[in-house]
């Protein structure tokens, strides 16, 4: 008898279809006060992550950018600020930003809250991108893959939208380098964000799964490698925080 193939929520392994439900029951539930709660979370420091992301991708004018699972568009906008900049800089046509998530939810959020010429926004799936072959010159995701029920079809599906020479970056949690890093992380993580999920959401559940789900994702040895084997070139990261974030970093060749 064939296995059938499944998929981690949390510290549960799931269809890889009740997986997207379940994601984007949780998304739907938390979008309002998202980036509130990254903030409460990290202390702000999600802040300085992404900047250094933003500045790792280096877009220039004229540049189609994809920001998968782009959410509220927080990354984005960090984007379009360095793109504007640099085609004042150097002239040409201003970049343009592709924001992409599953959960409409979220992208409602972030439509409300204003956003630049230089960002669309659409509704798509990570596993099945609406976007023909080698379109973009780059594409981020941050904090997203591991919430995809197939993260190396997320992976051929990034390689396949990107033209040759495209960028690839993936900002995500990952595994701290030290074992009393782990352990202080691991106590902060189950103890205080599902309690600071609860006061400010009213939905524990949702970073419980949060916190797990971080514990399932591969370390960041393993994810360079899931990379390779989408197609990506000389595959690399930077650690964050002693590794509690990581910034993997590919080239579509």
């Amino acid at each position: 008898m064939t296995e059938q193939p499944s998929s981690p929520f949390g510290f549960r392994d799931v269809d890889p279809v009740e997986k997207v439900a379940l994601v984007r029951g949780v998304f739907e539930r938390v979008a309002f006060r998202y980036d509130l709660m990254n903030d409460l979370m990290s202390a702000g420091v999600h802040r300085l992550w992404k900047d250094a992301a933003a500045a790792k991708l280096n877009p220039q004018p004229g540049e189609v950018i994809v920001d998968c699972a782009g959410g509220t568009g927080d990354m984005a906008r960090r984007i379009a600020k360095l793109a504007h900049r640099a085609q004042r800089r150097r002239g040409g046509p201003d970049a343009q930003v592709l924001v992409i998530d599953y959960n409409q939810q979220m992208v409602s959020e972030g439509r409300a809250r204003g956003t630049e010429p230089e960002i669309a926004w659409g509704v798509g799936d990570a596993m099945r991108l609406p976007l023909p072959d080698a379109c973009a010159d780059a594409y981020v995701i941050s904090f997203g893959i591991r919430n995809v029920a197939d993260v190396p079809a997320a992976l051929r599906e990034a390689r396949r939208v990107l033209k040759p020479g495209g960028r690839f970056l993936c900002l995500e949690f990952s595994k701290p380098v030290t074992e009393p890093l782990q352990k202080a992380y691991d106590a902060y993580s189950f103890k205080v964000i599902p309690a600071v999920g609860q006061m400010v959401t009213k939905d524990r559940d949702s970073y419980q799964y949060l916190v797990e789900s971080i514990r399932r994702f591969p370390d960041q040895r393993r994810f360079a490698a899931m990379m390779a084997e989408a197609g990506f070139a000389r595959p690399t990261w930077t650690n964050f925080t002693g590794g509690v974030a990581a910034l993997h970093h590919g080239w579509a060749l």
